[in-house]
């Protein structure tokens, strides 16, 4: 078939059913609440017991590779503002196989996150009540986020914003307050920018401690992609979703770089770890009345958040899976309100499996869950790169509208984006989490083997994918 386009379309034609309600304040609190959520106020404990204070390293080229990757994302997303994101654009450019990898593991990657997310609820639940099994909070949060995205994308939004907010405003006032404590007070001992250097020197690990906790850094940065996502609910795609991405890359990339900083210098490195968060072992050294707990029940919310947006992102990416008749279509359904309720029933499983993991490994619980999820989503970032080759070549030649956003330094930067994932993927490997690539692999194996026994017995790919000119 001639390939002459001259517009190209943006997604599935079913997607009209979703609703377009999402404003560019709430893409950024979505994508925000999404990203700042236990890898930040947990995980970030994980990073500096591994860096030490080079873990502030380990954030900026974290922070720089998801600024890679939103530069090719906001490009490519207001080309085609569809729910299918990333899943449909490496249909359209790569073909239907890579669009089912692409889907399938960024949605088996935000299912389990979050169950990342409610194991970091179990911990921190288990500061006020240390008897209780975490799988009674694992199973009753869930219930309630459940119903939460059971009503309308609106109501959603409208939790996320508030939920986001809360954590946000905390962030800004646990740098006020540390910036405070490390330089505007002299009654605090053992505090201060000599933290940074006093144990082992600023690398206490080396170049190597920094780079294996690049990776964890990137855990803490998943969900700033959900925006790619929400731009097929989005009102004026065009407009939201590039301000949308450059807000939150910026904002991520500030807070965690200052706020990790800050709290080297009050928390001794050696005392990081997943016990409990770092943020409540500041507050205890500072031994401020109460803080503590309410910096646990602000850590607390912020799961909550991520969690929320987690689910939101599996049930759209399965919804996309349905539309592209990779998954059955009673998956692709909304009811009244908009929302693909059969979808979101499927994605909850990451909820079942925490709570079973955590009644069998309670001690270890999250690490392995953070491990098993971020292969997914590193997977659908690399192929985010690998896509916007296609896509800049093809959209050049078929000559596709003048883009209002457009990724600087291309092909240079989009490939430097591909290979540091690639590194990273192959390092785990030699690391404690080498789970990644033992899950990964044989999770890639199996989809593929699905796929080819079934691509057979799918309906075509829907039209909208080859009918480019109308």
């Amino acid at each position: 078939m001639e390939n002459k386009p001259t517009q190209i379309k943006n997604g599935h034609d079913s997607e009209k059913e979703l609703k377009r309600d999402l404003t560019t304040r709430q893409l950024t609190m979505i994508a925000m609440g999404c990203a700042i959520g236990t890898g930040l106020f947990l995980g970030s404990g994980l990073a500096i017991s591994t860096a030490g204070p080079g873990v502030l390293i380990s954030y900026a080229i974290g922070a720089f590779i998801v600024l890679l990757l939103m530069g090719c994302l906001a490009e490519m997303t207001v080309a085609h503002p569809s729910t299918g994101a990333f899943g449909f654009i490496a249909e359209k450019y790569m073909g239907p196989m890579a669009g089912y990898l692409v889907r399938y593991s960024y949605w088996i990657a935000n299912v389990l996150a979050v169950g990342v997310e409610v194991s970091a609820i179990a911990v921190y639940m288990h500061y006020w009540f240390p008897t209780v099994p975490g799988m009674i909070w694992i199973l009753l949060f869930g219930g309630v986020l459940i119903y939460v995205n059971a009503t309308s994308v609106n109501t959603f939004a409208t939790f996320e914003y508030w939920f986001s907010m809360i954590k946000i405003s905390a962030i800004i006032g646990f740098i006020l307050l540390g910036l405070y404590v490390v330089f505007g007070s002299s009654s605090v001992a053992n505090i201060g920018p000599e933290n940074l250097v006093n144990t082992g020197g600023f690398l206490p690990h080396g170049w190597s401690g920094v780079w294996i906790a690049v990776f964890i850094s990137l855990f803490s940065f998943l969900g700033t992609e959900l925006i790619a996502v929400t731009a097929g609910e989005a009102k004026d795609p065009d407009v939201a979703v590039p301000k949308a991405l450059k807000a939150t890359v910026f904002r991520l990339s500030t807070f965690y770089v200052i706020t990790l900083a800050i709290m080297l210098m009050i928390v001794p490195w050696k005392s990081a770890g997943i016990d409990k968060s770092p943020f409540v072992k500041v507050m205890e050294i500072l031994n401020i009345p109460g803080a503590s707990g309410i910096m646990n029940f602000i850590i607390l919310t912020a799961a909550l958040s991520a969690m929320n947006s987690q689910l939101y992102a599996s049930t759209r990416m399965m919804f996309s899976l349905s539309q592209a008749k990779f998954a059955p279509a009673f998956l692709g359904k909304v009811n009244k309100k908009g929302v693909p309720l059969t979808a979101l029933g499927v994605s909850t499983i990451g909820i079942m499996v925490a709570a079973a993991v955590s009644a069998i490994f309670p001690n270890t619980s999250y690490a392995f869950m953070m491990g098993i999820s971020m292969f997914g989503a590193i997977f659908t970032w690399f192929m985010v790169f690998i896509s916007h080759l296609y896509f800049r070549k093809a959209w050049e030649k078929n000559g596709g509208r003048n883009l209002p956003v457009k990724m600087i330094g291309f092909p240079y930067l989009t490939v430097l984006g591909a290979i540091l994932l690639a590194a990273l993927m192959i390092t785990t490997w030699f690391t404690d989490f080498k789970i990644l690539l033992q899950f990964g692999i044989p999770w890639l194996i199996f989809l593929s083997i699905i796929y080819f026994f079934t691509r057979n017995k799918k309906t075509n790919v829907p039209e909208s994918l080859n009918q480019q000119v109308k």
